[in-house]
């Protein structure tokens, strides 16, 4: 496993970026896919050996029903749109094709992979820890253009991958031994999920969106680097006697009761397979406690994160159908024990082609293969789904 990881970290090295401050497609979609081996490394799934799901009878639900902020928000069938489309000429093909399809929401970059704040902001809270951008360049009036398409709008914030924010305030990340702040081998540094200051800020990241009109705030790598478990004694940072998994569900629940009030919905990404192996402890992800405290969850399923021999697949990007049908029972078979505590299951699928993994492990991804996974989802009473490509340009005449 170990040689594997090696060889993808060194192709996401050689691929770079696209010389405009923002990873070139294949690049992010392998970097997606490293996380894949790392987790599946942590949770000991080698080959075809599938761990059973983890326990679930000591999750003690916090009150007797969980509420919905948005009772009647539509079934969400949306796209990926980084800042850099959402602020320039891209936007114009992707209002249209949510016209022209069955397609209605957007997952838009409000706080991005590293760490900036998309859009000019004054609010002094935001300015204290954050640097805005301009790569959307008027957010009241991107708003108002996606409420006159009546697209449900969704703010994506990623939380813990902070490279910009370790960097300016290195004792709310990880510091190597001669204080420099440590990073992974693809450059990305990442900030302290035992430190409340990194919650306030991300949370004030969300109030303001909400504010701007986002009706859904999703959090995004809501965990530890990768393979923390076996960088953490030699790194400094700060930490309380809980255990990682702790204190990334503490992060979740403390996140929905501050944001509730406001009428908005809460969401998380969550790599795919954590429905189908025990908590990841690791990166502090359980998938169990963390869909708790959320309105949504959603799961990236992509078959290509899954290797040979899952659900009785031999090459699983080469059957999407089957692959995302063995993910959503899996999901269920997690998430049923929790009741009425179940959130909206809202799964990332896979629109790109992960040519990566080598001749015969892949397929060139299209229509029928998006349909695939959308059939799959059906079949197992999942009717809200999201549409990933790093690129943001999405396979055309899709029946949604």
């Amino acid at each position: 496993m170990d040689t594997i990881i090696a060889f993808m970290l060194l192709l996401y090295q050689a691929l770079g970026g696209d010389g405009t401050g923002g990873q070139t497609t294949t690049a992010r979609e392998v970097a997606h896919s490293i996380y894949a081996a790392t987790l599946r490394a942590e949770s000991g799934q080698i080959a075809i050996n599938q761990p059973d799901s983890a326990p679930v009878s000591e999750i003690k639900p916090v009150s007797a029903v969980k509420k919905d902020p948005q009772p009647d928000a539509p079934k969400v069938k949306g796209v990926y749109v980084t800042a850099h489309s959402a602020g320039g000429a891209r936007m114009a093909t992707l209002l249209k094709l949510l016209d022209d399809t069955d397609l209605n929401g957007m997952v838009i970059d409000v706080k991005d992979d590293y760490g900036y704040i998309t859009y000019p902001t004054a609010n002094p809270e935001l300015l204290k820890l954050g640097k805005p951008q301009k790569y959307i360049r008027d957010m009241p009036a991107l708003m108002k253009k996606l409420g006159e398409h009546d697209i449900y709008p969704i703010a994506r914030i990623v939380v813990f991958k902070d490279t910009v924010l370790a960097r300016s305030h290195p004792e709310l990340g990880y510091r190597r031994q001669d204080g420099s702040v440590w990073a992974n081998n693809k450059g990305d540094s990442f900030v302290n999920p035992y430190k409340k200051e990194v919650w306030d800020y991300n949370i004030a990241i969300a109030k303001e969106a909400v504010k701007l009109g986002f009706k859904e705030i999703q959090f995004d790598y809501v965990r530890f680097p990768e393979g923390f478990e076996k960088k953490a004694d030699a790194l400094v940072f700060d930490k309380t006697k809980e255990s990682r998994v702790d204190a990334v569900a503490g992060f979740v629940k403390y996140a929905k009761a501050q944001l509730e009030p406001l009428g908005v919905r809460v969401s998380v990404d969550i790599f795919g397979y954590a429905a189908s192996v025990p908590a990841a402890e690791g990166i502090g992800q359980d998938f169990v406690k963390i869909s708790k405290y959320v309105d949504v969850i959603c799961p990236m399923v992509y078959p290509s994160h899954y290797s040979t021999g899952w659900f009785g697949v031999k090459e699983p990007d080469t059957d999407p159908y089957a692959t995302i049908k063995g993910s959503m029972v899996d999901t269920h078979k997690k998430l049923d024990p929790i009741g009425s505590f179940k959130p909206v299951i809202r799964p990332w699928i896979q629109d790109f082609t992960a040519s990566w993994l080598g001749k015969g492990h892949y397929v060139k991804y299209g229509k029928a293969q998006v349909e695939a996974q959308i059939k799959a989802l059906k079949d197992t009473g999942i009717d809200e789904y999201l549409l990933w490509n790093a690129g943001n340009k999405y396979t055309p005449d899709v029946i949604y």
